[in-house]
């Protein structure tokens, strides 16, 4: 039997952007990409491609230009809104996204996908046994027949409603080829089509019912009684209008061959780089279930006997490392959070020879002992394993290879810490994915001893020629230095602070959740008391049915869940009613308690009172580091309320305080060392304020006339320059016409005459290179930016302004973390780091100590590199990270 499915590419991808667009709450990426409607459509398709018998596939989209219909009515689909930029930047990803799968796509001038779906439907009615379209869209409906079954959308993005030859009558009220006529008679606002006026659904299939066409009712009008005879006779061209425009083209000059629908297997590699890219970690996981299911795995396994591995033989493992100089390590741990998890077991590489110890055998003083000796370490990930294995009494020296941040630094598009992915960069293996092994998250189960050695003992085993491939790449790409340098000494001092922890007054964090929690039920009292009634403020549902149906706030955006009730909709009806803002106030601590009060007692280590944040290394594509477990790098600093979260981290002990040392605008002093912009360096090196300095060189004033108004704007342009910011974005940063951010704009570029030729540099030699660089050579890929998708390539001109200035910042503070913590076991002192966050270092330091390490850490950071441009570095201290 063969089957074909026709998708209406147009209508799954707004339906998949909008499911989530209305709560103004848009995934996006660590880069700042959006994908929502990426997102949804890939899940759309996962289930498509479940269907049963598929065995053909095809893909239309609208090519996006007026087609013969807007010739035929120019107020044709008129009055709909722009595409967001956040949406049209994700297409060339969709269709990215089909080409992976090997599924054939089309576009035509002049011509809708319906148009293109409607001739497929048509020319192969005979070669299929049965036609699936799937659209949102009801036009299709006219095309349902014998063997053409037409599933729209019914709710979400993957809830369908079937209709076929059988059930279109009972469904719709009358048969599929009368849609046209239907629509005549009622019109489409969708397309902005009118119809009979007066004439509703009701009436319409009346009509229909009795007098079969819409040629047929004009023509007995007549035999109608009532006004709507006359409105027939008057309206009649109106309606016939309609009815053609609605009418499909069935014979669209498209040139598809059978063969090139065949459903095909898709390309994995670049399935699995295309999930890492756009951080689609749940799918990368199916993606490896599935792949196990498909391929199995041999359950009585033995370790394997072509190559020379040994299990548990403990004797055989210390005398290869007795007279080792280089090992593999690979550590096997039960969880993904290493400061939580149980070691499963250690997978040694000596000379291409494998020891495999279970955790029975790791508790040995000779072992220990000589894994903490002078041992060159290559490992897959050097932080996960020296973290791991320092809780365990093993202090590993001299680390000298890590895959998962080497492949990183090489090219950071492609996120994962799945050493099968990264691998497969480089070069083919059959090494299983980790869930071949262990099976899903919710099935998780260690298997038979051999099975777990076995894999182990691959991954490493690949270490080392992993290293010769990619450190070819790295000498190519002149990033030797980077990673060696900069990136691999980091992982393990990552590890200390990691291990230093950062302590939490528990107690007084939940005073504070029980602030926050009263403060949320002070909120909705209020709004109760103004509404009337109580309801669930939580719910966008309910609170929907509260603003624009009970207080009647206006008319709202509705969809198939409710109302929009974001924040932007939120402040806008904050003008006309109290309630609005009320709701603000009250998901504002909604967020602070379960987001940093809930979240942050979750994490506390019950034995020292400290939370173990994981700092990711590999996770940003600027090179940026972040953390999970908690997020200490998302506690907001500009609101009392964030203070106050800040405020619950304090030192280690009495005796200790945190110092905070940050680097002052960084990221404008090396704009300015980048741009060669001799003001800007002259104003940095005489220690001069540099928004203040704007200012007074932009309102032509002298700098003791500077008013605070006059600096803020100065602030707004000085950082919105270094994102790229538009003077429609720099309109509304500072609440002026587009025409004054304009004039704002064009006098600071006059100010700062280096600068505007530099950021245009960036944009032409990354549209030439594909490439940004920083200036310690760290590259970001932006493909997107010869996109001729018009936002989507903006988006990437902007970012290639903002790169190569955020990537230098965070190598500087990597090369400056490196060697404060080379100070400290210099001068053996007792001060640790415990955090990083952004451009700021927190370092827990005793009373003693305090003087001198406040002098040590700002000379140190200050003097870490010369980029040619005065770096200034804001050290306090306090009993708290509030530094009070």
């Amino acid at each position: 039997m063969k089957k074909l499915i026709l998708l209406d590419g147009n209508s799954i991808m707004f339906r998949a952007y909008y499911a989530t667009a209305y709560t103004g709450n848009l995934m996006k990426t660590s880069d700042n990409l959006y994908t929502n409607a990426i997102y949804g459509f890939v899940n759309m398709m996962n289930k498509i491609l479940t269907i049963e018998g598929v065995t053909h596939i095809f893909v239309a989209f609208d090519k996006g230009k007026q087609t013969f219909r807007h010739q035929t009515y120019k107020e044709y689909k008129g009055g709909r809104k722009p595409m967001p930029e956040e949406f049209s930047m994700q297409i060339p990803f969709i269709k990215e996204y089909l080409d992976i799968l090997n599924i054939k796509r089309l576009e035509a001038d002049d011509y809708e996908a319906d148009d293109l779906i409607g001739t497929m439907a048509k020319r192969f009615a005979k070669t299929f046994d049965e036609i699936v379209i799937i659209s949102g869209d009801k036009d299709l409906l006219q095309l349902v027949g014998n063997n053409v079954k037409v599933f729209l959308n019914k709710k979400g993005i993957t809830d369908l409603e079937e209709y076929n030859a059988t059930n279109f009558k009972d469904l719709m009220g009358f048969e599929a080829k009368q849609l046209t006529d239907y629509k005549g008679l009622i019109g489409d606002k969708s397309d902005n089509l009118p119809g009979i006026s007066g004439v509703g659904d009701k009436t319409a299939i009346k009509l229909l019912h009795e007098y079969q066409t819409l040629e047929n009712i004009i023509a007995n009008a007549d035999q109608i009684k009532g006004k709507l005879s006359q409105t027939l006779k008057e309206e009649k061209e109106i309606a016939l209008r309609t009815k053609m425009l609605a009418t499909l083209e069935l014979d669209a000059k498209i040139d598809i061959l059978e063969e090139e629908t065949r459903l095909r297997k898709p390309n994995l590699m670049e399935l699995r780089n295309f999930f890492e890219k756009l951080e689609f970690n749940s799918f990368l996981k199916k993606m490896s279930f599935q792949s196990s299911n498909e391929e199995g795995i041999e359950e009585n396994v033995t370790l394997d006997e072509k190559k020379e591995y040994y299990l548990n033989d403990l004797p055989q493992t210390l005398a290869a490392l007795k007279d080792a100089k280089k090992i593999v390590i690979e550590v096997e741990l039960d969880g993904e959070n290493y400061h939580k998890s149980s070691i499963i077991g250690i997978g040694l590489i000596i000379d291409q020879r494998g020891f495999y110890l279970d955790k029975r055998y790791i508790d040995n003083d000779e072992l220990k002992s000589l894994l903490s000796s002078d041992l060159i370490i290559y490992t897959v990930d050097a932080k996960k394993t020296y973290v791991s294995l320092k809780y365990l009494g093993i202090d590993l020296k001299h680390l000298a290879f890590d895959v998962v941040l080497a492949a990183y630094v090489v090219n950071p598009s492609y996120i994962t810490s799945d050493i099968k992915s990264i691998i497969e960069r480089f070069m083919p293996t059959k090494l299983p994915y980790f869930e071949e092994i262990y099976g899903k998250k919710t099935t998780y189960v260690v298997p038979d001893e051999t099975i777990v050695a076995n894999y182990v003992l691959d991954k490493g085993s690949l270490v080392c020629n992993l290293k010769e491939i990619i450190d070819k790449k790295l000498e190519e790409n002149h990033q030797t230095a980077l990673f060696y340098d900069i990136e691999l000494p980091l992982a393990k001092i990552l590890g200390l602070v990691e291990i230093n922890g950062f302590k939490v007054n528990e107690d007084k964090l939940k005073e504070v959740g029980e602030y926050f929690n009263a403060s949320m039920k002070k909120m909705e009292k209020e709004i109760f008391d103004l509404v009337g009634y109580s309801f669930n403020v939580a719910s966008p549902k309910q609170l929907g049915v509260v603003l624009f149906e009970d207080l009647q706030l206006g008319h709202g955006k509705k969809n198939k869940t409710g109302y929009s009730t974001s924040a932007e909709v939120l402040e806008e009806l904050s003008k006309r009613h109290p309630v609005p803002r009320l709701v603000l106030e009250y998901r504002k601590y909604a967020k602070l308690y379960s987001t940093y009060v809930l979240g942050l007692l979750a994490e506390i280590n019950q034995t020292d009172g400290k939370v173990h944040t994981i700092f990711k290394q590999s996770l940003t594509q600027t090179g940026r580091l972040s953390s999970t477990e908690p997020n200490i790098q998302n506690i907001p600093i500009r609101t009392e309320e964030g203070r106050i979260i800040r405020s619950m981290f304090i030192p280690s002990s009495d005796n200790n305080y945190l110092v905070s040392a940050d680097y002052s605008q960084i990221e404008l002093r090396i704009l300015a060392s980048a741009s060669n912009c001799f003001a800007m360096k002259e104003t940095f090196n005489s220690d001069i304020d540099l928004h203040a300095n704007t200012a007074a060189k932009i309102y032509n004033v002298d700098l003791e006339q500077v008013t605070k108004e006059m600096r803020r704007m100065a602030k707004a342009v000085n950082f919105g320059i270094i994102y790229g910011m538009s003077d429609w974005g720099l309109s509304g940063e500072l609440h002026i016409s587009q025409k004054e951010a304009s004039l704002f704009s064009q006098k600071y570029f006059e100010v700062f005459p280096e600068v505007k030729p530099y950021l245009d540099r960036c944009v032409e030699e990354t549209k030439a290179r594909g490439y940004t660089t920083t200036f310690y050579n760290r590259r970001r890929y932006m493909p997107e930016i010869n996109s001729s998708n018009a936002a989507l390539r903006k988006f990437s001109e902007r970012a290639s302004m903002n790169a190569p200035i955020q990537g230098t910042a965070a190598d500087i503070m990597k090369i400056a973390m490196i060697k404060v913590q080379n100070e400290f076991e210099q001068g053996k002192f007792n001060s640790k780091i415990v955090a990083q966050v952004h451009d700021e270092l927190i370092i827990d330091c005793p009373q003693e100590e305090l003087e001198i390490v406040k002098n040590l850490v700002k000379k140190t950071m200050e003097t870490a590199v010369d980029i040619g441009v005065k770096l200034d570095v804001d050290v306090e201290v306090g009993k708290t990270w509030d530094l009070k």
